[in-house]
């Protein structure tokens, strides 16, 4: 059985890969001619989605592709092939997403970047803090990631609502409702943290509609899919000071060009996609789990149900 890694970390992986499962041929490569070469010999792939669509684009597939991310849009794209099992990264990112939201939930109620400002400045900021306790939360997109940043947050006496596919009870969320809440619950939160896959359903999501349901003192974190939001409708939120703040770490075209409206946009921070990176270690042993999974032929985790997208 031979396993293809295409992932820029490759040498991480396949040390681990190889000590843990010996019986597998690894062979490893991010550039495309080799990768074109290498992928037609290998049952199973390990990697990028933006390095393997195109083998899929060129008519090879393996049996079993295993994402390194948690999005896979990329292998999505109308007319790539669907006759093969695929799983997305998941069970990886929840610390490490909850760490940077509250990062910035922090960095909100502290002022870090307006006494930042006022230091640059010269001027003397001694305007108080305020606190995280009795602040209201709202996840949009409670799947495992949505769970983890629910738990971390927890203990800091904030007040959890969530929104999923459907509605739904789980803890710590006081309530899940499902999309068509959305509006009701943004005109509730301080907070509105963005997790969403990209299906037909989240696409463009946060137009000038939604966003005229945010509070004047609001703060939105976009960690989900860039293509959730209408980027000139946040732009003249913000100007219009609909909204408090925003915080953008996913963008419809990556790198950001020069000139988008987002890089001068007033009060709204760009974090350059790296909210969550994908730990090799964590993302090896999720991989050996579902080899044993598929092999097995068992239900992988994460695994993919291309007609739901996710």
């Amino acid at each position: 059985m031979r396993l293809l890694i295409a992932e820029n970390g490759h040498a991480l992986y396949a040390e681990r890969i190889r000590s843990a499962c010996p019986e597998l041929q690894l062979v490893a490569s991010t550039q495309p001619e080799q990768l074109r070469t290498l992928a037609g010999e290998c049952e199973l792939w390990l990697g990028q989605p933006d390095l393997l669509a195109p083998l899929l684009r060129e008519g090879l597939r393996p049996q079993w592709l295993q994402s390194t991310w948690a999005g896979i849009t990329p292998l999505l794209t109308a007319g790539l092939p669907r006759d093969y099992r695929l799983s997305r990264a998941v069970g990886i990112f929840g610390q490490v997403m909850a760490e940077y939201v509250l990062g910035h939930l922090l960095a909100h109620e502290r002022r870090l970047f307006a006494r930042l400002a006022a230091q640059v400045e010269q001027r003397w900021d001694h305007r108080l803090p305020c606190s995280l306790r009795g602040r209201r939360v709202l996840v949009v997109g409670c799947g495992d990631i949505g769970q983890a940043v629910a738990n971390f947050l927890q203990p800091f006496g904030v007040e959890l609502r969530g929104v999923a596919s459907q509605t739904r009870e789980q803890a710590p969320f006081v309530e899940v409702a499902d999309l068509v809440d959305l509006p009701r619950l943004i005109a509730w939160a301080d907070y509105v943290i963005n997790l969403l896959p990209d299906t037909p359903a989240t696409r463009d999501l946060y137009d000038a509609r939604l966003l005229a349901y945010f509070r004047a003192d609001a703060v939105l974190i976009n960690a989900g899919r860039g293509v959730a939001v209408v980027d000139a409708d946040l732009v003249a939120a913000l100007e219009q000071n609909k909204l408090a703040a925003a915080v953008i770490d996913v963008c419809r075209e990556e790198p950001l060009p020069p000139g988008h409206a987002f890089w001068t946009a007033p009060r709204l921070l760009l974090t350059g996609h790296s909210s969550a990176p994908t730990d090799p270690l964590l993302m090896s042993e999720l991989f050996i789990d579902n080899l044993r999974r598929w092999q097995a032929g068992e239900a992988l985790r994460g695994e993919v149900d291309f007609a739901r997208g996710y």
